[in-house]
């Protein structure tokens, strides 16, 4: 039987760990290859591609199932007597829909080393295999049990062996060092398993230090990485004494647990950039949490965040649909978050996972959902679709200026004087109209920017300052002079001579600015008129300086 591992990546940088891990598992077998494709691809060129094997089990996830059963009848349609397998998340629960596929013939629910083994040895005798799922004449057949792999069997198992090693440069790379999670919260999978199990240590810091040899950033999936304070910082140490300077690592963390501990280990040793922490916050209104079996201490989180984030780059979660969590707690949660001034704040909206508690009882609360994957909430007791919506238009306006770095001083100052929520909010559901949030130029997010904020803001020429601010700082070369007139010509060669700038090698614009740049923090604006210089190297952003307008020379 020759019989193929793959799946259908997000994006052609993922790679990933679980059809690696169960072909470094069974490597021995005669006839087992792994290939990845990604959503990208046309499901008939993927299907052309791998036809000619007799089984291809595919790795599912809620980002490629569409994909994937396309793949699947596609391969069908080439060769009726193929064989599909699927495993993985998306398929574990509720697999009856996926059998009743004419495209579909097995599905290995739950964790897959110990029935995906026993498949290749025993197949097509297949009827004593555990938690493998399959059509029969009489119906669908399955034996469920729990089973949990014995992690100890990845003992001198490099599941990147069998990678190019120039290729895991250019991708992301991803590491798991423990299965389960001590929390329950009900939206979420790793609430299923409980019981939280760790890989051999010596064999995990093995294959730690191949990918920090051979590869770039490095993503831990662990879902509560912190859990046990010896072992985080042992992990630390490890990573910090190896790395190379151009690793990053991401790890899932939950803040209100971090240990102080922790906390002095990374002020005294850990550099800025080499990590990234996701934090889950996911709401602020303890009554939702409760209401999902989800603890979470949120003045505990802001000061971790507070305390670490010089040293470390932070991305912060939050769900949009929990029961319990109404408009104004909504509002609230993203406005207490955002004050933290994450370099990210995603704002996702609930999903209702096959096997997850919350799709469970989405009766109870009201909640209708999208039947189809990503199962993303329509509406509830709780938020109309109505309100939904609006909030849809925030949370794209919130990653245009925000997450993506486009308005980040004028979104700070809105923070500190004017309710985030509302701005956003009123800006998305502009941008909405004007544009399109998906297609669009640079120049039209700034100038619909500058337009909302001279409507909406009239009387508030700082914060018209800070969008052309914002726009000035964003590239690399000399922009189009837009938002705010340049000073006269003279003058501007004045100023430039001053500062003692080469005009000859560099680009500069020199526009007046109702604050002024803190010599000493280039990133701190005081409120004091200014005029302000920003010299282009085509390299990197520009670099800033400020004339106090007091001491600018007047054009005779």
């Amino acid at each position: 039987m020759t019989i193929l591992l793959t799946t259908l990546n997000a994006k052609y940088i993922h790679l990933n760990l679980a059809i690696r891990l169960l072909y470094s598992l069974n490597q021995q077998h005669k006839g087992l290859s792994w290939r990845e494709f990604t959503i990208k691809e046309k499901p008939e060129d993927i299907a052309n591609a791998i036809a000619h094997y007799d089984v291809v089990a595919f790795s599912c996830y809620i980002w490629n199932i569409k994909q994937t059963l396309a793949v699947a009848r596609a391969l069908k349609a080439l060769r009726p007597g193929i064989k599909v397998l699927l495993g993985g998340p998306e398929v574990s629960y509720d697999f009856e829909v996926f059998l009743e596929r004419p495209e579909v013939d097995f599905v290995i629910l739950g964790e897959g080393e110990i029935p995906f083994g026993r498949f290749l040895n025993e197949y097509p005798e297949i009827a004593s295999i555990e938690n493998l799922a399959y059509k029969t004449a009489e119906g669908i057949q399955v034996t469920k049990k729990t089973l949990n792999f014995d992690l100890a069997g990845y003992a001198g198992i490099n599941p990147y062996i069998f990678d190019q090693q120039e290729e895991l440069e250019k991708k992301v790379g991803y590491i798991e060092t423990s299965r389960g999670c001590p929390y329950k919260c009900e939206f979420c999978l790793a609430s299923l398993d409980n019981k939280v199990r760790f890989l051999p240590n010596a064999d995990l810091k093995a294959n730690l230090l191949y990918l920090m040899q051979h590869g770039s950033v490095i993503k831990f999936l662990d879902r509560t990485f912190n859990i046990k304070r010896d072992f985080t910082i042992d992990i630390f140490q490890f990573i910090l004494q190896h790395r190379r300077p151009n690793n990053v690592f991401q790890f899932e963390i939950t803040a209100d647990i971090v240990h102080p501990d922790i906390v002095q280990f990374i002020q005294e040793h850990v550099p800025p950039g080499v990590f990234r922490f996701e934090i889950g916050i996911q709401t602020v209104n303890q009554k939702a949490n409760l209401e999902v079996s989800r603890k979470q201490n949120f003045e505990k989180t802001s000061a971790i965040v507070r305390q670490l984030r010089d040293k470390i780059e932070m991305h912060l979660d939050l769900i949009v649909g929990l029961p319990l969590d109404e408009w104004d707690d909504i509002k609230y949660s993203i406005e207490q978050v955002f004050a933290l001034h994450p370099p990210e704040l995603q704002l996702g909206f609930l999903k209702f996972l096959r096997g997850t508690p919350v799709r469970e009882k989405y009766e109870k609360y009201g909640y209708v959902f999208d039947p189809e994957p990503p199962y993303q909430i329509i509406e509830s007791n709780y938020l109309s679709k109505e309100q939904l919506h609006a909030i849809t238009q925030l949370e794209e306006a919130l990653e245009i200026y925000w997450n993506k770095k486009r308005a980040t001083t004028t979104l700070r100052y809105v923070s500190e004087h004017y309710s985030t929520f509302d701005f956003l909010l009123a800006l998305g559901q502009q941008f909405d109209k004007e544009s399109n949030f998906h297609q669009h130029t640079l120049n039209e997010i700034y100038d619909i920017l500058d337009r909302f904020v001279k409507s909406q803001y009239s009387e508030d020429t700082y914060l018209h300052g800070l969008v052309a601010f914002d726009y000035y700082m964003r590239p690399t070369t000399k922009p189009q002079v837009r938002y705010v007139h340049e000073i006269d010509r003279a003058d501007r060669t004045k100023i430039i001579e001053q500062l003692g700038l080469n005009h000859h090698k560099y680009r500069h614009v020199v526009i007046p600015t109702p604050f002024r740049i803190s010599a000493s923090e280039n990133d701190v604006l005081l409120p004091e008129p200014s005029i302000t210089v920003f010299e282009y190297n085509a390299q990197s952003r520009p670099i800033t300086y400020s004339v106090p307008v007091l001491l600018q020379p007047i054009t005779e």
